[in-house]
């Protein structure tokens, strides 16, 4: 209890040298659960090749790769270009035709439990091979991957250094693993400290750490308070990983409306890769459990998940279908940003930008005044 009071003491301290912050207990608890950074990191246990350096390496050489795609000539980086964020800056993706949705950085995609805006694959192997089957991404099959596997003797060399076994005869079989691979090297694309971080950090101990600038930690209250963002932009990654209606109604590339989860459920329970299949790695299989649940969602049509907010000031344009050029735009757009003022979305904005990693190679964009 003594030391609750003298933390305490030391973030009212820390408030009375910056008073924009937060005025209240309970505001500073909260910003304090927005960390720490960098979150732990664990192996998945649905994939067994999961932190292993040699699955990382195959999968970081088939990431760069366009001997993926039935065509040819796209590869996982085509979407998700690194010196973009791992986005590709477009409204919505784009392979080998458009489809429904813009596309997700990969930053930090090992603390998501649900993958895609509708979450209609439970688990990262699984959301890695979906682009490599759809026919308007990459136009794959099982068949042409695992004859590229098995027909190229470097390729099968490191699937052997992955899995410690040859690839097998199953063709289906091959193809998890070459997802797995997949899932190893993107569990690696987390990112680094930023501003807010040292501030929340400095917040945490009671020191008065004032080179956080003033606007941001404005646009912070708001995130915290009046904006009411924390009700789903929640934790150490900026997500609580649920699925929320965002107010942003879109229509498929057929001309249907984007039901979002609603659709993914279906998807999900569907799909022979999902954690309840034959390639779960997982011996108890409770990485399962939430599966079998979401069979019984409801009130679930127009929901999408939340994605998580660092590095977003490098991920424009927002929302699952790309309408929002800007963070100005999204946040009023949102429905938690209703109410704001143009000066509180600058502040919001502003707040937003301190979430891009210190030294980014990136280059982090200007936050112009909103109106």
């Amino acid at each position: 209890m003594a030391q609750a009071r003298s933390v305490l003491a030391g973030c009212l301290l820390l408030v009375c040298a910056a008073p924009a912050l937060a005025d209240s207990a309970p505001e500073i608890a909260r910003i304090l659960s927005l960390g720490p950074w960098p979150a732990p990191a664990a192996r998945d246990p649905s994939n067994r090749a999961s932190g292993r350096p040699e699955a990382i390496a195959l999968g970081e050489r088939l990431f760069f790769s366009p001997r993926l795609s039935g065509a040819g000539g796209l590869l996982c980086a085509s979407c998700h270009e690194p010196w973009r964020g791992y986005t590709d800056g477009r409204p919505r993706a784009f392979g080998l035709a458009f489809v429904d949705r813009n596309t997700p950085t990969l930053t930090n995609v090992r603390l998501n439990r649900w993958f895609g805006w509708d979450g209609a694959n439970d688990n990262l192997w699984s959301q890695s091979i979906r682009p490599m089957l759809d026919p308007r991404e990459m136009n794959s099959s099982p068949e042409k991957i695992a004859a590229l596997v098995r027909g190229d003797p470097s390729l099968s060399g490191d699937y052997e250094k992955a899995f410690r076994e040859k690839p097998p005869a199953n063709d289906e079989a091959v193809l998890a693993g070459i997802g797995k691979a997949l899932a190893a090297y993107q569990e690696t694309l987390s990112t680094g400290r930023t501003p807010f971080d040292d501030f929340r950090d400095a917040l945490a101990r009671g020191d008065a750490k004032t080179d956080y600038p003033a606007q941001a930690q404005r646009g912070l209250k708001i995130f915290a308070g009046k904006g009411g963002c924390m009700s789903c932009h929640a934790g150490p990654n900026f997500s609580d990983g649920a699925f929320h209606r965002a107010g942003v109604e879109s229509k498929r590339q057929d001309g249907e409306p984007d039901r979002g989860r609603e659709d993914g459920v279906r998807k999900l329970l569907s799909n022979r890769f999902n954690l309840l299949g034959p390639y779960n790695d997982d011996p108890g299989r409770g990485t399962a459990d939430r599966t079998r649940m979401a069979a019984g969602e409801a009130d679930v049509a127009g929901a999408f998940r939340t994605p998580g907010l660092r590095n977003v000031a490098l991920s424009a344009p927002y929302f699952h279908d790309g309408s929002a050029a800007s963070l100005c735009e999204a946040t009023q757009r949102h429905p938690a940003g209703a109410a704001l003022s143009a000066e509180e979305r600058s502040d919001l904005a502003a707040f937003l930008a301190t979430l891009t990693e210190t030294g980014s190679k990136v280059p982090v964009p200007d936050v112009s005044p909103c109106r």
